[in-house]
């Protein structure tokens, strides 16, 4: 099940195993526990100094100057712990994370916690965006020991690095209470801690053990009765899955989205485009400049919290291309459009890489960047400030904190601008409080690049491309392509993690190649450059020989090549964002199939991975959505679309302004490049042959002749 805390923070749980409690030995509650008096906490800047000061990521940097004696991650910080016999704080975070925020401000900045972290602890930062591997292990020990888990995540282990306590943001006072007294266990029952950690490793050594899955298959009627019990989990007013909160989910909807347009399920195509509607309207949106915020904190997609994740908005950008394909919304096209104008004026390198992301919060106040008075919008807009106003749910009382507004539009667009010709008004009033808001303190950016991430955005574009035709996104979408060739990835198919101020200092994790190597895969299929299938190939045989494991017949989330963490994750659930695993089954069947003479093995690896997990997809398809395009396939077919002959981009870009969701692409203007082009090339011509399991129909010359062809 999802699990959503109560700080909005959320991530997929783990298999049914022990819950263990600490309260036998640490009182959670503050009103029954001695509360230490309230300290002088420091406010000087720069009073101190620690050893995050030499990171690059924007988020310990902002640790960097704390009282607690900060390490990073790594052999200095994990050899003193040991060799002093001291217990470890490991808190992780992230830049655009609010309550981590409201936690350093509180806890951190504060010399009496920080003396007595300095003093009994060993303290370790981490940046889980660049460092999921370890946030991964805690985040699933957290679940074990309180059933929920988020950011900050704050893990007291022992020397060894093994969890004895989990928990996420706590109050100063509170904090204060629970170190002291897990220090004061530690000091004076050491074997009670030894215990408690022990249980806790087996029982995550017991989740990552390899299991004997059998030779599991999975139907047609399999995935029907899977995407019965999926719709049944949809909120039928307000779309999205069901829950207090909203998270956009952007995977699972697109997946949703090809099972209704591809089986013809009415009732799926109406949740998702339901679903599109209430964000597109919603206060997750942001109407004046773009973008998506990453969630709301309730369930009507209208108040969020206003970080902005190069993750989310790359997803958002491929799902609302793809709605703008089957629903022909125009409300659609114009959120994708003003998505990408912010991902490049606000989120792009001058070498075309992505950052990640927006904080939620601006001089100290969540929010506070994007919301509007009523006055405000009554003196910036004027005559116009009426309507404006209707539309967007603008009150004087404010629809939010403190006298604040969140635009909410109350209509669709569509209807709205059918009924009062106001588009044009709204637009430039739109833009009108963009000019002013840009006058505001921005929220702070955290300019690291991530080579998944940017992977994601990367697709996005590709997609906008294929749904709208402009050739802008294209040359964008090529020049991040280019920023990861060149600055991430090694001649050998290695990759780098992350980038930030000329440097890359992690090397890459499993879903940093199987997010890029479907880039490059999809690059090629809107450009038939056969460098980026090469790419693809290489990176593909690197990942195959550095996380592959033969006997889980899945890959390892860390490289064989970097140091162990206490247990060995093999990701298979696809949440906010898909695991690595899902995105590689379908990345070898792809591939496998451009190049089925030349790459056999990698079918039958794809094959092998979802013999793993069919039994997880028939039970919650919504938390294996990226695994849904393989099952469907190999089960209903799916079809190749070879263009050949001189003209060939301007018939490749024609079919693909259609949604063809089961169709791989492949073609040039030769047939030497692929096995699957030989003798399909016929001189002073133009084909397109629609081909089923290497099977074509007669070629034609017409890209609406050819779509004709394709059978539903």
């Amino acid at each position: 099940m999802l699990v959503i805390s109560s700080f909005g923070l959320h991530f997929m749980n783990i298999r049914k195993g022990i819950i263990i409690v600490l309260t036998a030995f640490l009182c959670m509650n503050t009103n029954g526990c001695a509360q230490e008096s309230a300290s002088n906490a420091d406010k000087q800047e720069h009073a101190f100094t620690n050893a995050l000061i030499n990171e690059s990521s924007p988020y310990l940097l902002q640790h960097a100057h704390n009282p607690v004696n900060w390490y990073p991650w790594g052999d200095e910080a994990l050899e003193k712990a040991k060799k002093e016999g001291k217990l470890m704080i490991i808190s992780i975070g992230y830049s655009a994370c609010h309550w981590c925020h409201v936690m350093e401000r509180e806890s951190y900045e504060d010399t009496t916690v920080a003396r007595i972290m300095n003093e009994n602890y060993v303290s370790i930062k981490i940046d889980r965006e660049e460092r999921p591997d370890i946030d991964q292990v805690y985040i699933e020990a957290a679940q074990m020991l309180i059933g929920r888990a988020g950011w900050p995540l704050n893990v007291i282990t022992l020397p060894d690095a093994t969890p004895v306590f989990a928990g996420t943001y706590f109050p100063r006072d509170e904090w204060i209470n629970i170190i002291t007294q897990v220090q004061d266990v530690y000091e004076k029952d050491p074997q009670r801690l030894s215990a408690q950690a022990q249980k806790i490793l087996s029982s995550l050594e017991q989740n990552n053990a390899i299991r004997e899955y059998g030779n599991q298959t999975v139907s047609k009627t399999d995935i029907a009765k899977a995407v019965d019990r999926w719709k049944g989990k949809m909120d039928k007013k307000y779309g999205g899955l069901q829950s207090s909160q909203k998270f956009p989910l952007p995977g699972s909807l697109h997946q949703l989205l090809n099972y209704g347009y591809l089986a013809k399920d009415e009732k799926a195509l109406e949740l998702v485009e339901l679903t599109l509607d209430k964000m597109a309207l919603g206060g997750i949106y942001d109407h004046v400049a773009g973008g998506f915020h990453r969630y709301t904190v309730e369930p009507t997609w209208k108040i969020p919290h206003f970080e902005k994740m190069l993750y989310d908005n790359g997803q958002l950008v491929s799902l609302y291309a793809a709605g703008y394909q089957v629903f022909g919304k125009m409300i659609y096209l114009n959120v994708l459009e003003k998505t990408l104008r912010f991902i490049t004026s606000e989120m792009m390198n001058k070498e075309g890489g992505f950052y990640s992301s927006y904080d939620a919060d601006s001089e100290g106040e969540e929010g506070k960047y994007y919301v509007w008075t009523s006055g405000e919008i009554e003196t910036l807009l004027k005559d116009d400030s009426p309507i404006f106003k209707d539309y967007y749910s603008i009150t004087q009382k404010g629809n939010w904190e403190k006298g604040n507004n969140i635009l909410n539009a109350i209509n669709t667009q569509d209807e709205y601008f059918s009924k009062s010709g106001a588009e044009n008004l709204l637009n430039k009033n739109l833009e009108i409080l963009r000019k002013a808001r840009n006058k505001r303190v921005k929220p702070g950016l955290d300019d690291k690049v991530l080579t998944a991430w940017n992977a994601l955005m990367l697709q996005g574009f590709i997609d906008a491309y294929k749904a709208t035709g402009k050739d802008t996104y294209l040359e964008t979408a090529l020049r991040n392509a280019a920023f990861i060739v060149n600055r991430q990835m090694d001649k050998d198919g290695r990759l780098n993690r992350n980038f930030k101020d000329e440097k890359s200092s992690i090397n890459a994790f499993f879903d940093d190649y199987a997010f890029t190597i479907r880039a490059f895969v999809s690059l090629y299929q809107v450009t038939f450059d056969i460098i980026w299938l090469e790419r693809a190939v290489k990176l593909s045989d690197y990942a195959i020989a550095h996380f592959y494991d033969a006997e889980r017949k899945l890959f390892r989330y860390k490289s064989d090549l970097d140091e162990a963490l206490i247990v060995i994750k093999f990701p298979v659930n696809d949440n906010v964002i898909p695991s690595g695993n899902s995105v590689m089954a379908n990345n070898l069947f792809v591939l496998g199939n451009l190049f089925y003479e030349e790459m056999p093995g990698y079918l039958e690896m794809a094959n092998g991975m979802l013999q793993v997990v069919a039994a997880g997809f028939k039970e919650n398809p919504y938390y294996y959505y990226g695994w849904m395009p393989v099952f469907y396939s190999n089960v209903n077919g799916f079809y190749e679309i070879a263009i050949v002959g001189d003209d060939y981009a301007l018939a490749r870009k024609s079919m693909q302004s259609h949604y063809i969701p089961d169709a791989i692409y492949l073609g040039g203007s030769d047939d030497s490049e692929l096995s699957l082009l030989n003798d399909k090339l016929v001189e002073g011509r133009t084909y397109i042959y629609v081909c089923q399991n290497k099977f074509c129909k007669l070629p034609v010359d017409d890209p609406e002749k050819a779509f004709a062809l394709i059978q539903r």
